[in-house]
């Protein structure tokens, strides 16, 4: 069953692609509860931030347990700019990337000659160092009481307030990130990535640094994770350390485990699984968690790869259309042999 609706998606992934942005557009239309705006709206920055992470977890191959520290770094660069020095949206949206890049190479610099389980225990502890700055430094972050009343997203002086309108621009920028995204793997930046992650030894020997490309990989996850912290700043008014802390690292990472490690329709499906589920599992609070975990625990048992890790919707295409060409052609020469 799941082999026929990836090969029927393969051969019309783009009528698939318009109708699932079809659906995304008439969404907050069908469904004008706020709340449930405000559930696909959160379902929206997570899935920036999975497919930031799924960059260099799932396409280059790094475990990363920090990612939720550039997410931080965005947020409070855009809610100190706004609150404090009064710059527009668009201004503190491009400082929280910057910034948030900056880190990137101040991290990735130092530690990316580093491997497997010692990388990730420096990332983890780069989220830890980042939380206890946030939390410590009163005088600039206000502490563990966070920052309040950060103004929301206004363009050429036209504030975005009403929960649709948030909407749509969560949905602007989930589209800029996955063009963006694949547009770079199908690049010769996204070979060479590629190239690395699967075998880096001969990506050497053929001219293939893998530290460059392990940084910019690393460092183009960091800033499209601060865009994402600049948006959630000025969404919600309010941040605080425990927004960043360890435990969203792990759940963005689960996010792209569940969805699939280098896919990215599958971290945008893995990100509003984990959006949804806990929110739909909520009139059982007593029993949320154990279903939660339980559904998790039979996710990834019955598919270890992902919903859609190992699928390659263009290798499918070209594999059933080479398969039908034989086909046609078969039939061809026997039905030249039946007339001779």
């Amino acid at each position: 069953m799941f082999k026929k609706i990836t090969t029927a998606w393969a051969l019309h992934r783009r009528a698939a692609m318009i109708v699932a942005l079809i659906v995304l557009i008439i969404y907050p239309f069908l469904f004008s509860n706020q709340y449930l705006v405000t559930v696909a709206t959160l379902g929206g920055v997570y899935s920036i931030l999975a497919m930031s992470l799924n960059l260099i977890s799932g396409y280059m191959g790094i475990t990363s347990l920090g990612h939720a520290a550039f997410w931080g770094v965005g947020a409070y660069t855009a809610a100190l700019l706004s609150t404090k020095l009064g710059w527009p949206f668009l201004l503190t949206l491009l400082a929280a990337c910057i910034v948030s890049l900056i880190f990137g190479v101040l991290l990735g610099l130092p530690t990316l000659r580093l491997s497997g389980r010692y990388l990730t225990i420096v990332t983890l502890a780069f989220c830890e160092i980042i939380k206890t700055v946030e939390t410590n430094w009163r005088s600039l972050t206000n502490g563990a009481s966070g920052i309040v009343g950060i103004p929301k997203p206004e363009i050429f002086g036209y504030t975005f307030s009403s929960p649709k309108q948030i909407y749509f621009m969560v949905l602007v920028l989930c589209a800029i990130t996955y063009i963006l995204i694949s547009r770079l793997m199908d690049s010769r930046l996204g070979r060479g990535i590629t190239a690395v992650r699967d075998d880096y030894i001969a990506a050497q020997a053929m001219g293939i640094k893998d530290s460059r490309y392990k940084i910019m990989a690393f460092v183009i996850s960091a800033a499209l994770a601060g865009v994402a912290g600049g948006f959630y700043a000025h969404y919600m008014s309010f941040i605080s350390p425990l927004n960043f802390s360890f435990d969203y690292s792990t759940l963005i990472l689960s996010m792209i485990i569940i969805g699939g490690l280098g896919n990215l329709t599958g971290s945008v499906i893995g990100a509003l699984l984990l959006t949804i589920l806990p929110e739909a599992l909520r009139p059982i609070m007593e029993w949320r968690q154990v279903i939660y975990g339980a559904l998790l625990v039979v996710v990834i048992l019955c598919k270890p790869t992902g919903i859609l890790g190992n699928v390659n919707l263009k290798h499918i295409r070209q594999r059933v259309l080479f398969d039908r060409k034989k086909e046609n052609e078969g039939k061809k020469d026997e039905e030249g042999e039946v007339k001779a």
